[in-house]
């Protein structure tokens, strides 16, 4: 059973910490052995803009996030899957995804390979790609790949996920609208969204959650590259599980929810052996892949 932590996020991360602890209890409560929070939930999202004053929100790993996750993990014998601005070094920060087991252990660490550098989603300046590859853990209750939000729209990415062993998916995200942009491009946005994930279940014969945040938000007040009449972001939630043939087997709304999905992983077996993708690739041929171009 799989738990989808949707929320909003404010300027005080001892609330969102908080928030998301609630979150995690009450997935537990309704049956919930994994569940994953939404990227970056302990701050409001700060790349919007860039202001070197954010780093001192990043934090180490094991640190005071992973301290009360891990609490939480074991007290629920739940795993979790946590997202944390980390600071690895002195001057190298990461978008990382942390994998507690069921007993609160730290299994391991994702960082986040694709970091974008869009108007409003500034990540470059913030975050180091990642080193740590496409990794899957092996958890209490499945073996499971925590990707990040940006990495969502990659086919390499969920493939090398699956190939590793993968039978669940996980994108901890932060995606919305530009306000000005909603009404003309907002619902195609959102289904190419759902689409592009719902085809890594397809493709991969495996089951595929994003969790997103909800919620309008502005940059910090006073933050100097902040206009007067900047919209904001508005996160638009939407969280779903889809199963290894691309249906939905749950969808949140646009409100702060926590979602619960039953997802069989004999269901992984079944679907491959029908549609064997797998089988018929042909990885003699594939290493144009590995060139930014082959023109």
């Amino acid at each position: 059973m799989l738990g989808l932590v949707q929320m909003s996020c404010d300027a005080d991360p001892s609330r969102n910490s908080a928030k998301a602890l609630r979150g995690v209890a009450r997935a537990a409560g309704l049956g919930a052995q994994i569940v994953c929070l939404p990227e970056l939930f302990r701050t409001r999202y700060f790349c919007q803009e860039q202001n070197a004053d954010h780093f001192d929100l990043a934090e180490p790993i094991p640190g005071p996030t992973t301290q009360a996750l891990s609490a939480a993990a074991r007290q629920h014998s739940v795993v979790i899957v946590g997202s944390v601005f980390e600071r690895r070094a002195a001057g190298l920060y990461h978008n990382t995804a942390v994998m507690l087991d069921a007993d609160g252990t730290i299994l391991g660490v994702y960082r986040k390979m694709h970091v974008p550098d869009d108007p409003l989603y500034y990540e470059k300046f913030y975050f180091a790609p990642g080193d740590s590859g496409f990794r899957v853990f092996k958890t209490r209750f499945g073996r499971v790949a925590a990707l990040v939000c940006w990495d969502q729209w990659f086919p390499e990415a969920a493939r090398l996920a699956a190939l590793g062993g993968a039978e669940i998916l996980l994108f901890p995200t932060a995606i919305g609208w530009h306000p000005g942009e909603k009404e003309e491009c907002g619902q195609r946005q959102l289904e190419a969204w759902r689409i592009a994930q719902r085809a890594h279940a397809i493709s991969n014969g495996v089951f595929v959650a994003a969790v997103n945040r909800t919620g309008l938000e502005l940059p910090l007040a006073g933050s100097p590259s902040r206009p007067a009449d900047y919209e904001g972001l508005e996160f638009w939630g939407r969280s779903f599980v889809a199963d290894p043939l691309g249906g939905l087997v749950a969808n949140a709304g646009g409100a702060e929810d926590v979602l619960i999905a039953e997802c069989d992983l004999a269901e992984i077996e079944r679907t491959r052996r029908d549609w064997p993708f797998l089988r018929d690739r042909r990885v003699d041929a594939y290493d144009s892949l590995a060139k930014r171009s082959i023109e």
